[in-house]
């Protein structure tokens, strides 16, 4: 069987992943006032839950940040000084396709679950979880296989604050003659 042919390379290894936490890292910032006006107002977003100081207090005893802003917190930052490496988000999905010899890989599903409000002053960690590995697939972009990696975050007081789910697909093209 060629290595083209060959779906077990690096599967073992994969499998062992399987419910365990990985790449635990923390946010290299604390969730900030500038960085929530700055993204509302890139998208236009004049919810007064973000501009209202008071509204705020009232309806959620003090300032958040929106929702969508999640994984801004705990992202490394693709540059910083002294750094010798560039750090990658879904650090999983990328070792995956390395361990299994699939070569391109898409995310094809995310869906994000929300917790405790993540605040100005906060200090998001996260860790990703493979959750499940399918069975080989053909598809149009080529054979390969299916993923489901958690990334589960929390707040410095290790409160529950998301979890992000992405299902990826990794695979090797199909030769087109």
């Amino acid at each position: 069987m060629s290595a083209e042919d060959n779906f077990t390379i690096g599967l073992e290894e994969a499998h062992s992943w399987l419910g365990k936490k990985r790449h635990e890292v923390v946010g290299e910032f604390d969730v900030e006032r500038g960085y929530i006006w700055s993204a509302c107002a890139a998208v236009q977003n004049g919810n007064p839950l973000y501009w209202d100081e008071e509204l705020a207090q009232q309806l959620t005893n003090g300032a958040t940040a929106p929702l969508t802003l999640l994984s801004a917190w705990f992202r490394p930052h693709y540059w910083m000084p002294n750094r010798d490496t560039i750090p990658l988000p879904w650090q999983t999905h990328f070792d995956l396709k390395t361990t299994l010899a699939l070569p391109e890989a898409v995310a094809t599903d995310s869906e994000v679950a929300f917790g405790e409000p993540v605040r100005p002053g906060d200090r998001i960690s996260c860790s990703e979880t493979l959750q499940s590995l399918s069975e080989v697939k053909k598809t149009k972009l080529g054979a390969g296989r299916f993923w489901v990696i958690d990334t589960v975050c929390h707040n410095q007081q290790e409160a529950w604050v998301g979890t992000e789910t992405m299902t990826g697909f990794g695979y090797r093209s199909q030769n087109v003659s």
